[in-house]
């Protein structure tokens, strides 16, 4: 059936060959439809290809295929496509050989976007592909040089490729949850999560030594990996982020490198784009890479906190990675109490006015940040803080106003309240007083007489003091009001002595002032 369908294909064929600059043999690329598996790799340190749509093998020999007598046809380069004999099948001594024939056998990138074409091709490729992942899970000798370079080689070929986002129609920019919408999902993925576990595996063999293959495992695979992290495909981005930490945990120079790249990633999404798929994962990697900082804290990892960690709260699409982010935020204030004055007062800073949901988010990472928060540092920010707090115990939105409140069941912060109620209670009596009157919630309403009742069984001299002050100040905008309104009806009557006139209306300097104080 196969030779049928291939002697109706145009027999020209167009081959060009790339060359590595690790050496070796080429992946081979082919496409059925046409056209190359969608692709962008540029030679660099990985050895990576510049693929051209149909690059064709030094040999036949070195790419281990039994057609050895290759008879393209049509947009094919082959006419056989068999698979290799198992490693169980050759003697010992054969084995390396036979591996590295079937990585190169494994290179041969299919197109998946029609899923009726080279069904077998892609059977064998699949079983090897497993027989791969046995291989190196079982491999009981070190990856020498030769071996490394073309597992490099593999896996660039098979996963390294351009990524073709969805249309999203500005859902990410409006802020909406994205999680209810269905996940774009690679149609390449039989293929693709069997190499990603190869990957994983060859990260975590003790039988590959860091030091030989940092040559292959380089910057450049690094940054071809990190760009992965964008895929919408949710089950792509879990493999990376697995295999990502490994690599940063046995790779140890790369350690800079990719903390630096990930500040280039944050600050591109942050200041730029505000869209990318892969923030919630690459922000779990760094909150086990922060769980494992050195005490004192290197003043990067400060920097690190201030110039991305905070700053990443800005954009409007802050749900789909909150909790990583918050966790991080929490494992430096663990690490180092007296960054909770930065962190609270960067929470300020971004602090939402418009967006309800985003400011529940807020005051859920304050209480976590509160919580592991010492009564010096509590004390360079309370006022600026709970003047926010209070303008959120105000919210007619229910569940700001609610939140807010929530704060004082938690012991910790409401022993900090209770050491600096002579500060606090000032601050916030006024919007106590407004929710106790006339909130429309009852939830809220309730919430607010307890902890009215907090303050007036601990302290009532200062609660009494704080009431007073309050009547006065309502008095005094009472006043204000009046003055107000009497203003404004000189000007009415003023405005209609001159109405049937053509002068000008002059309003006294006097008027004005008194104007200019209400």
């Amino acid at each position: 059936m196969l030779k049928q369908i291939l002697s109706k294909l145009p027999r020209k064929l167009s081959k060009t060959a790339d060359s590595r600059e690790h050496g070796g043999n080429h992946a081979t690329y082919f496409s059925v439809s046409g056209g190359s598996r969608s692709s962008d790799l540029g030679t660099g340190k990985s050895g990576n290809l510049s693929v051209s749509p149909f690059p064709a093998p030094n040999s036949m020999a070195d790419v281990g295929w039994k057609g050895a007598n290759l008879k393209p046809s049509g947009n094919h380069l082959f006419s056989s496509y068999e698979a290799l004999p198992a490693f169980k099948d050759v003697p010992a001594s054969e084995k390396q050989n036979l591996f590295i024939k079937k990585l190169n056998l494994c290179s041969v990138v299919f197109d998946f976007t029609d899923p009726t074409k080279n069904l077998k091709e892609k059977e064998i490729k699949r079983q090897t592909l497993l027989e791969l992942v046995e291989y190196v899970t079982s491999a009981n000798g070190k990856f020498l040089d030769a071996v490394l370079q073309e597992i490099v080689k593999m896996v660039s070929a098979n996963l390294f490729r351009s990524l073709t986002p969805q249309p999203r129609e500005n859902k990410v920019a409006d802020g909406l949850d994205l999680e209810e919408e269905e996940p774009s999902m690679d149609p390449a993925w039989p293929h693709l999560q069997i190499v990603y576990e190869f990957l994983l595996r060859f990260v975590a063999s003790p039988e590959t030594d860091a030091k030989l293959a940092k040559r292959y495992v380089d910057q450049s695979f690094i940054i071809n990996l990190l760009d992965l992290f964008d895929s919408e495909d949710p089950r792509e981005r879990e493999y990376l982020k697995t295999i990502l930490h490994r690599i940063y945990g046995k790779f140890m120079v790369h350690r800079p490198f990719i903390r630096k790249a990930l500040n280039n990633i944050f600050f591109r999404f942050i200041f730029e784009t505000e869209k990318h798929n892969g923030i919630a994962e690459l922000l779990e990697i760094l909150g086990s890479i922060i769980n494992g900082f050195a005490l004192p804290l290197k003043e990067e990892h400060k920097v690190f906190l201030v110039r991305v960690l905070i700053p990443l709260h800005k954009p409007k699409c802050l749900a789909m990675y909150h909790q990583q982010l918050s966790y991080c935020i929490t494992q430096f204030v663990e690490k180092d109490g007296k960054l909770a004055d930065t962190v609270i007062r960067g929470l300020l800073k971004y602090w939402p006015i418009t967006n309800s949901s985003k400011e529940v988010m807020f005051l859920n990472e304050l209480e976590e940040v509160l919580e592991a928060t010492q009564p010096p540092e509590f004390q360079r920010c309370m006022v600026p803080l709970f003047r926010r707090i209070a303008h959120c115990l105000n919210s007619l939105h229910f569940q700001v106003a609610e939140r807010a409140l929530f704060l004082w069941n938690n012991d910790h912060i409401e022993n900090l309240i209770i050491q600096n109620r002579k500060v606090i209670l000032p601050i916030i009596f006024p919007a106590l007083e407004k929710n106790a009157r006339n909130h429309w919630n009852q939830a809220v309403h309730s919430l607010t007489l307890n902890v009215r009742k907090i303050f007036y069984d601990l302290d009532p001299e200062l609660y009494n003091e704080c009431l007073l002050k309050f009547q006065e100040d309502e008095s005094k905008e009472d006043e204000i009001e009046v003055r107000r309104e009497t203003i404004w009806k000189r000007l009415e009557e003023l405005a209609e002595k001159k109405a049937s006139g053509s002068e000008a209306v002059l309003v006294s300097h006097k008027a004005n002032a008194n104007g200019s104080s209400g």
